[in-house]
């Protein structure tokens, strides 16, 4: 992704002009990501009917003993969620109109729990209705944001964590640790730190949520650290439920792509580097349904000085069909922990994923 932040096309001494000719560039991959974003990962404002699965870290559960390392709980209901995505035109418009049209234009992402009305009959609603029940993931969804409210194209940048490449995604949203930002600060320290990351495949998607928190005892600190406090996966299909119980006369293998067996197969395509030995204690690799499996901290230090400023990795990996997709989203150290370093996808042949291999013990790729 072009962020024209070097000059090597322009040979002019004058550094004014150079920096226009840059902000041009920049402007220019803003639009770019920004369309391609809402045509490509939010299809343009079409629905997505999913299952989401919640997990939930020992280390904010009431009447769990914390220890160094969480315990993962896996919440026995499924969430039926309905999600799209869609454009809206800025209220106050300046004087000549706006330089470029997507200036004019909001990102504004929505989800809210299934009603009865998501569903093709009644039977099916009565029986999800049965198993539905009550808890505080249910007051999150659709309040606890993943990205900006209203994600413009200047936050494809990647210092706010938002980017797409490929056929994946990754947005981010953060709260201060005294409060709220002002717009435009993406530097730390944060109290809450949301990130995700997504990959779509024909009529399918499926996206990982992570969502970190200061622990209450340590946010007096000035740089406190930010641990796991739920992970939801959620498996998705564009205006259809991934799998039906009670229906007949549906394409299976929907289901199979995203709740078959566990794990990518052979484990991460691509392992990425995850810092010293030290610092790598503080990951986990987890398999999940349906062929994918997550490599994600844990707990991530926000002190600029920890593991020398090294920044951290999560990586969703995923064989839904002939190709298989990893997705890397590599971020800074210390208070520009939300800020993307690099957003890479890795693409190749689910059957010949072993001959292929990278064999670099976990290297960036080349930039």
């Amino acid at each position: 992704v072009d962020q024209g932040v070097t000059d090597e096309f322009f040979s002019s001494s004058d550094e004014e002009q150079v920096e226009e000719m840059r902000e041009d560039r920049r402007r220019r991959n803003d639009e770019f990501q920004f369309e391609t974003y809402h045509e490509k990962c939010l299809k343009s404002g079409d629905s997505y009917k999913g299952e989401w699965t919640v997990y939930r870290t020992s280390t904010f559960l009431d009447g769990v003993e914390d220890s160094d390392v969480p315990i993962f709980k896996k919440e026995k209901r499924i969430r039926k969620v309905v999600a799209s995505g869609k454009k809206v035109k800025v209220e106050d418009v300046p004087d000549g109109g706006f330089e470029f049209r997507v200036d004019g234009e909001r990102l504004i992402h929505e989800e809210r729990l299934a009603e009865a009305k998501d569903f093709e009959d009644e039977e099916e609603w009565e029986e999800y209705t049965n198993t539905k029940g009550k808890g505080d993931v249910d007051d999150w969804i659709g309040t606890k944001l993943y990205s900006p409210k209203e994600t413009s194209a200047r936050d494809f940048r990647g210092e706010a964590g938002i980017m797409c490449v490929g056929n994946c995604y990754t947005i981010c949203d953060s709260i201060g640790l005294h409060g709220e930002q002002e717009e435009g600060n993406f530097d730390g320290p944060f109290s809450e730190l949301r990130t995700e990351i997504g990959i779509q495949y024909k009529r399918l998607r499926l996206r990982v949520k992570w969502d970190y928190r200061v622990k209450a005892q340590e946010v007096t600190e000035d740089t406190p650290a930010l641990y796991l406090y739920s992970m939801i996966v959620c498996r998705e299909t564009r205006e259809r439920w991934p799998r039906y119980e009670t229906r007949s006369n549906v394409d299976d293998s929907i289901t199979e792509t995203l709740f078959g067996r566990p794990g990518a197969p052979g484990g991460l395509y691509d392992p990425p580097p995850v810092g010293s030995e030290e610092q790598a204690k503080q990951y986990m690799l987890l398999d999940l349904e349906g062929y994918a499996s997550v490599l994600f901290p844990y707990k991530i230090d926000q002190d600029p000085e920890a593991f020398e400023g090294n920044g951290w990795v999560q990586s969703l990996d995923w064989s839904p069909g002939r190709i298989r997709y990893q997705a890397d989203r590599k971020v800074l150290g210390g208070a520009k922990v939300r800020g993307l370093k690099t957003l890479e996808l890795s693409e190749v042949e689910a059957e010949s994923a072993d001959q292929w291999r990278p064999r670099d013990d976990g290297q960036d790729m080349r930039q």
